[in-house]
């Protein structure tokens, strides 16, 4: 039976949300160059919110994408379940556009490494940003790094960060697995 600490609570991660709102607002000019594109599972969720609190603040309505990289892993050929590919959602060009890469957790950098050659398949943006709720330090295999973070946590290799949102898992939350 593996052990698990609760990092977030769903009260952390509501108010971890609005602050990197809010952070993002603070970046950007009300030119709405901006688009918010959600990895796919939990990232996607993750930007649906974040889209959210943006327009709400913000001066103008921002583009939402949800992007599947799984075509674009580096490691599907060493796995023994072929990954299941399913339908990215972006329904405007990337080009000139300042994005915000949205994912859940970010650890060794290969699923942000496969994001970001996806994200050529829809035009080339003029800048990418990216965005994690849970920044694992200490495991990187590339030289990636996140814009905006909601909180960093220092984790062993043999441990896992598990990310619960209500939309698809009934609550929110974060837990660190033994």
């Amino acid at each position: 039976m593996s052990k698990h600490k609760k990092i977030m609570t769903a009260g952390e991660v509501r108010r971890t949300l609005e602050r990197l709102a809010f952070e993002i607002i603070e970046r950007h000019d009300p030119s709405c160059h901006l688009a918010i594109v959600g990895i796919q599972r939990r990232g996607a969720e993750l930007a649906t919110r974040l889209k959210a609190l943006i327009d709400a603040r913000g001066q103008c309505d921002v583009p939402l994408g949800k992007l599947d990289i799984n075509l674009y892993r580096d490691d599907w050929t060493t796995r023994e379940v072929q990954p299941q590919v399913g339908p990215s959602e972006i329904a405007f060009s990337l080009a000139e556009k300042n994005v915000i890469l949205v994912d859940d957790v970010l650890f060794s950098g290969r699923t942000i490494r496969a994001a970001l050659e996806a994200l050529l398949d829809y035009g080339r943006p003029k800048r990418v940003e990216l965005l994690v709720l849970i920044d694992r330090r200490g495991h990187r295999e590339l030289p990636i790094q996140a814009d905006y973070v909601g909180k960093r946590v220092h984790t062993e290799p043999g441990e896992r960060v598990d990310v619960a949102v209500a939309e698809l898992d009934g609550e929110d939350g974060v837990l660190l697995m033994e």
